[in-house]
């Protein structure tokens, strides 16, 4: 938790200054804060347990000298909601996750502009602040509060529309914010009701869906397959509207 707290000092000190950005992509961004956080989680990572592996969004995957004999592999986002911070806009959060053996056994959701640290390690249940956090209660779609994001190839998903005005007309409402990582936090908080998204990669889901699952919600493909970090699409829920949304997503 100190190391995301120590990278998330790093965002916030630079959030609203005039910083290097770099086009990934068409629309994607990498900031000189996300190499700077990601550089100080990996050095503190390897100071901590250098035999084990670390897969992080700007630089990849790194095995360190021992490395691939570790069962352990740390998935790291240094920024998640680049596109908002490089605007101005107080949406991200520092995420990472610990797996073992191919399963997510911790993780941890830090918020600078909040000072919320959403955490859960296997069986242990989730966390904000310190504090036990559980899913909504809403068990009704027409009363939920749901939250999506815009993949990165948005314009090439022809599904993703249709997904969303779905959505609009079965839910509640829907919010977009732009970081999945506080999406799915705030999923596991009851803030949200429930979450969708196309596109996803690893360091994006890994600390969020195991914190959902920790606080007693639940996390599938859309065709309610076991969840796969590596392989999106992700549905997440508070349990209670799973069914309802994957009937929509049918549509």
């Amino acid at each position: 938790m100190q190391t995301a707290r120590e990278a998330g000092r790093i965002l916030a000190e630079r959030f609203g200054r005039r910083i290097q950005i770099t086009q990934k992509g068409l629309i994607d961004l990498v900031t000189e804060a996300d190499l700077a956080a990601e550089r100080l989680i990996i050095e503190r990572i390897g100071s901590y347990y250098p035999r084990h592996a670390v897969l992080a969004e700007e630089s990849g995957a790194t095995v360190r000298e021992g490395a691939e004999a570790s069962e352990y592999k740390w998935i790291v986002d240094p920024l998640d909601g680049t596109t908002n911070y490089a605007h101005g806009y107080p949406c991200f959060c520092v995420s990472i996750g610990l797996e073992y053996k191919g399963k997510i056994i911790l993780g941890v959701i830090y918020d600078p502009t909040r000072d919320e640290m959403f955490a859960a390690e296997q069986g242990e249940g989730a966390t904000l602040n310190g504090r036990t956090i559980r899913v909504s209660e809403i068990d009704d779609l027409n009363s939920a509060l749901l939250c999506t994001g815009f993949p990165y190839d948005v314009r090439d998903r022809g599904d993703f529309g249709r997904h969303f005005v779905n959505f609009i007309n079965h839910a509640q409402a829907v919010r977009r914010d732009g970081s999945a990582a506080l999406d799915l936090a705030y999923v596991a908080a009851g803030r949200f009701d429930g979450f969708w998204e196309e596109g996803l990669r690893p360091w994006d889901v890994a600390a969020g869906a195991l914190i959902i699952e920790e606080a007693g919600g639940r996390v599938s493909h859309y065709d309610n397959a076991d969840f796969n970090i590596y392989k999106p699409p992700l549905l997440a829920s508070n349990g209670l509207v799973h069914e309802a949304m994957m009937r929509v997503l049918t549509m």
